[in-house]
């Protein structure tokens, strides 16, 4: 009975890294609920700008991971890493609460701090991220890996109860209304110190047990610096340094400078998607260029890739919870939930909530259909979790179309839309961590989960550009109607402003036209939600189609 425990139980290492990742999501996900609102009311951007700052930000969150795997996996090792981009994020968070603290004397100065302060936390979360991650497969022998995805469900489990508190008392803090519903707009700085309180908690907790708990199944510690690795931790042949050659590294650089210029100016994205994108698929072909990479390993790596590919639509969707869909939580929804009148960015919470009361009972499902030999393979899952998300956004769509310019979405709809959301979540994000790490070899496993990440990076940038084509909401038509300018009138090129009337609808925040993507000029928030209903669901099928195939290029791998 004891060896049978001794078997089947998850190491204690997997707490730790479950403990350190929930309180770097505590200091993360409390940040971005503020972020986007804190630009707009205390820093006086537009929501277009703000939506575009916040996609790029996210974006190069999960570029910079690339980095961090690269640096841990030559030079220092996935413990130190962890610890350095813990600090910087902490960091991070101060020069936030710093812009918070002094942008009503020196608004430009707040915005250079604040600029800053991005800046540092984009460089921490690229060290930390991808070395926590690869050390939950490294807890497990060879013969358990089919645990990976329940261990992952359970890790990701961590990173939404850190969500929740975050998203809970961050907001709390920092997104502060009076009875008559002003905004404290001073208050925002206070939940940018409880992230990085948080932040530090995590990182002192990983420091102090790190070297007791975080070890192989033979008690070695994990995520030393790269020249102690053992020989003995690599597959029988399995190639222990990646193999680079000058030619591959010289057409990696000509690759994202051609990229480059393509994104820039046939795309026309701004210089940091353009950054995200081209560097993201110019070190994907680098690493797919490895000399040393054997077939199985090569079709494995395309496997990552192509699901990658997929994963940036889910995540576009996704995360318009930090921008359109705070926006219109903050302007045109009634927010009462039982009583009491929420937060706007404390909407978002219900993610994190329903994760951690959904985590468990997704990895139970997953491990009972794996007994039964009825487990789908995980592109069939993430395929799945894409097919929720489209249903979701359809959901509210049709919601919205409803309300008209004046009405009030009812806070109800946008709790199931993150309720199906989670579901998708589920079926998505901690499997696509599992298939990078039984899919990886181990050379590459930090490095890969960066470019896993990159799908992140990518379908941030996209949700970032797609945010930004939100339609005026409510607020904005009752704002211009105050002003005395019927804004629908405006907006359907009935009537024409005058220069000062174009000038005051500008101070207000009010564009003065639609917005326009992919051609397509967008009228109303309906259009805005069939927007994330096509591109995810075309995705769902595409996937689905690329089963057969995927499944014959994982080699065995489920």
């Amino acid at each position: 009975m004891g060896e049978t425990q001794v078997k089947t139980a998850h190491p204690k290492g997997l707490w730790v890294l479950f403990g350190t990742e929930m309180w770097e999501r505590f200091n993360f996900y409390g940040m971005r609920a503020l972020l986007t609102l804190f630009l707009v009311n205390s820093l006086l951007m537009k929501e277009e700008e703000a939506s575009l700052i916040y996609g790029g930000f996210l974006g190069l969150c999960y570029l910079t991971p690339m980095l961090g795997g690269f640096v841990a996996d030559r030079y220092l090792g996935n413990r130190n890493c962890i610890l350095l981009g813990g600090l910087l994020m902490a960091i991070g968070q101060m020069l936030l609460f710093t812009s918070g603290s002094v942008f009503e004397s020196n608004l430009d100065l707040a915005k250079i701090i604040m600029y800053s302060a991005l800046g540092v936390i984009v460089f921490g979360n690229g060290f930390f991220k991808p070395n926590i991650s690869s050390m939950v497969g490294s807890l497990y022998p060879k013969q358990e890996k089919t645990k990976l995805d329940s261990a992952f469900t359970i890790f990701y489990m961590g990173i939404n109860i850190g969500a929740f508190l975050g998203q809970s008392i961050c907001p709390l803090l920092g997104d502060v209304k009076d009875a008559g519903g002003i905004r404290d707009i001073h208050a925002f700085r206070w939940g940018f110190m409880a992230a990085s309180a948080a932040m530090l908690l995590g990182t002192i907790l990983f420091y102090f047990l790190k070297n007791k708990y975080v070890v192989s199944p033979e008690g070695k510690p994990l995520g030393g610096l790269p020249s102690k690795n053992d020989a003995s931790d690599f597959e029988e042949g399995e190639s222990q340094k990646a193999n680079f050659s000058n030619k591959a590294l010289a057409m990696a650089g000509v690759a994202f400078i051609a990229l480059g210029f393509f994104f820039h100016y046939v795309v026309g994205q701004n210089l940091i998607y353009t950054l995200i994108y081209s560097s993201g698929l110019a070190l994907a072909g680098l690493i797919i260029s490895d000399t040393s990479l054997t077939k199985v390993e090569r079709d494995r790596i395309i496997v990552i890739y192509i699901v990658s590919f997929f994963i940036i639509f889910f995540w576009a969707a996704f995360e318009q919870a930090g921008s359109s869909l705070t926006f219109i939580a903050d302007n045109q929804t009634d927010r009462h939930f039982f009583g009491w009148a929420m937060p706007p960015s404390m909407v978002q919470i219900f993610n994190g909530m329903f994760v951690v009361f959904l985590a468990v009972p997704f990895s139970v499902l997953w491990d009972t259909l794996r007994a039964k030999g009825k487990e789908p393979i995980s592109p069939v899952k993430l395929a799945a979790g894409l097919v929720i998300i489209s249903v979701s956004f359809f959901m509210i769509a049709t919601q919205v179309s409803y309300i008209g310019t004046s009405g009030l979405l009812l806070v109800k709809w946008l709790i199931l839309l993150y309720f199906l959301n989670t579901c998708a979540e589920l079926c998505l994000s901690p499997i696509g961590l599992s298939l990078v790490g039984k899919l990886s070899p181990k050379r590459f496993a930090s490095l890969l989960y960066g470019v896993f990440f990159l799908s992140n990076a990518s379908g941030y940038a996209l949700g970032g550009t797609l945010g930004s084509i939100l339609p005026a909401t409510g607020d904005k038509f009752a704002k211009a109607k105050e002003l005395g300018i019927d804004l629908q009138a405006v907006l359907d090129k009935k009537i024409t402003l005058t220069a000062d009337q174009l000038s005051l609808l500008d101070h207000h925040q009010i564009s003065a036209q639609n917005p326009i993507f992919a051609g397509f000029e967008i009228h109303n928030l309906y259009e805005f939600f069939m927007v994330f209903v096509v591109l995810t669901g075309i995705a769902a099928i595409l996937l689905f189609a690329l089963t057969p195939l995927l499944k014959k290029l994982m080699h065995g791998v489920r």
